[in-house]
Order: structure tokens, then C-alpha cells, then sequence
């Protein structure tokens, strides 16, 4: 009797895709329109221009933006437009959204560029937990991303799979 451990998830050709590869690696920061507001909450046109005008943007350097407003007050459009410009006059690269928005549609851009031919007719399975809070709309885009072209796409671990989809054989 041979007592030889075989490992059949290494030979099965099993590709595990961790997402967690593909979140974006850039710091995200968020800039609240409400800090240039009176009180935090009126928008008065020279007073917020003043302090756009006056606002030390170089702190954002090497950092992703993530520009919203977490008041509820009433910003008109050309106030976002106004910060907007502050930041790509400073080369700042940003986003509308919060800091969670921003990450979630950065990671989203990274699945998007993910070559999906080396997956064609794999085995794939996504893995289903980490170290990261992975946002439902990314699951979607992996499946909708893979899909098309692999032979079998799993979620979960290799020892508890959960069947998503297996591509049906053609009739000899």
C-alpha cells in the first residue's frame, strides 16, 4: 500500500483567482466639499472660491481623490466642477464618489483589464473570503468577465466549491 498524500486540487488544473490580487494599491483620500462651506453647510460663491484658491493641494500628492460631499445641503453642479478643476489644475488624479465609491470603481477598472484569455477553458475557482470587505458588484463583473470563455468558474475553496457555471459539452 503506497501512503504517498496526493494533492488532486494541484493536479485537478484548478486556477484559484483571489480578487484581493486586483484592489487597487493606490492611498485614496476623500475631500469634502462641506469643509469649504460656511458652517458646513452654505455655500457662499467668493468666500468658497477664496478657500479653494488658499487650499495647500500639494497634501494630496501620490494620493487618489475621492471628491463628494457629505452634507445635505444643496451644492450646485458648478461647485463640483470648481474643485474638480482645482485638483486636475494640480495633476491630482480623482473621482467622484466617497473613499468606498472611488475604491470600488478602481477596483472594477482593474477587473476589466484582467486578460482574460490564459482563463479560456480553465477551471476556475474565485475565491470567497480575505482579508478585504470584496464588494458584490465585483463578484458580477469577475462572472460576467469570465464567463464567456472559461469551461467551469467556482466560487469558494477547492475543499467546498460552489458550482456557478460549467460549459456544456458539444454532442460527438
Amino acid at each position: 500500500m503506497n501512503n504517498e498524500i496526493i494533492n488532486r486540487v494541484a493536479n485537478s488544473g484548478i486556477i484559484n483567482i483571489d480578487l484581493e490580487d486586483y484592489a487597487p494599491k493606490e492611498k485614496i483620500v476623500e475631500v469634502d466639499i462641506k469643509e469649504f462651506l460656511f458652517e458646513g453647510l452654505i455655500l457662499r460663491e467668493k468666500r468658497f472660491r477664496e478657500l479653494l484658491k488658499n487650499n495647500d493641494w500639494s497634501k494630496y500628492t501620490k494620493k487618489t481623490i475621492a471628491l463628494f460631499c457629505s452634507t445635505n445641503s444643496i451644492i450646485p453642479m458648478w461647485a463640483y466642477m470648481l474643485v474638480a478643476s482645482c485638483l486636475e489644475k494640480n495633476k491630482l488624479p480623482f473621482f467622484y464618489g466617497n473613499k468606498e465609491a472611488v475604491f470600488n470603481m478602481l477596483f472594477l477598472k482593474n477587473i476589466e483589464k484582467i486578460d482574460s484569455d490564459k482563463f479560456k477553458e480553465k477551471k476556475i475557482i474565485i475565491k470567497g473570503c480575505g482579508n478585504l470587505k470584496i464588494h458584490e458588484q465585483l463578484y458580477v463583473a469577475i462572472t460576467k468577465k469570465l464567463q464567456p470563455i472559461v469551461k467551469t468558474l467556482m466560487f469558494g475553496e477547492a475543499c467546498s466549491a460552489v458550482p456557478i457555471f460549467k460549459k456544456k459539452q458539444p454532442l460527438a
